[in-house]
């Protein structure tokens, strides 16, 4: 299984995420619990003096696992993301690599849905990765799919809860690697 390479590396996801962590907290996050706006101007992005990275693989003899930020659920079946929590929607949702389209909802609202309603492959492109493991460059996709909103300010409740849940999910299926696609 590729993906325990993952436990051989010390990987740093945010280097200095409690200085981040405390920059946030005093300014971007105080600001907003002050006034209610969310002020971007004052948001201190995360900046890594190093790419964390593992050695690559062969997709064509590799389970890939998709991932999306879109914000994408079972409209049938989930609750759909919080969207409109301005400090963020930090769950995710899992369902199988088998779905069609008319069973998902969007409920992203930080980026037009107008390209994704007019074709879902924009953000869902899964009838290229079923063709890619059916001409053999991809060896299978995962049974799961991983989902989650992609508007999250607190990067230390992505690194702390919502990557690992995202990992465990990933060795559970036994995946190779990842295929993310942001909104």
């Amino acid at each position: 299984m590729r993906l325990a390479v993952y436990k051989e590396y010390s990987v740093e996801i945010v280097e200095n995420l409690a200085n981040w962590y405390d920059e946030y907290r005093a300014g971007w996050l105080a600001h907003y619990q002050q006034t209610g706006q969310t002020d971007f101007q004052l948001y201190k992005r995360p900046k890594n003096e190093n790419s964390p990275g593992i050695p690559g693989i062969n997709l064509a003899q590799s389970r890939l696992m998709f991932i999306t930020t879109a914000g994408v659920y079972l409209s049938a079946s989930q609750e759909p993301f919080d969207a409109e929590n301005d400090l963020g929607d930090y769950s995710i949702r899992q369902f199988s690599s088998n779905v069609t389209f008319d069973q998902l909802g969007y409920a992203h609202t930080h980026y037009d849905h107008a390209a994704v309603n007019a074709d879902p492959q924009v953000l869902m492109p899964l009838t290229h990765l079923r063709h890619k493991v059916a001409d053999g460059e991809i060896g299978e996709l995962a049974p799961s799919i991983i989902s989650y909103c992609g508007y999250q300010p607190d990067l230390k409740q992505v690194v702390e809860t919502m990557i690992p849940q995202i990992v465990a999910v990933a060795l559970a299926e036994k995946v190779d690697g990842a295929l993310v696609v942001p909104a």
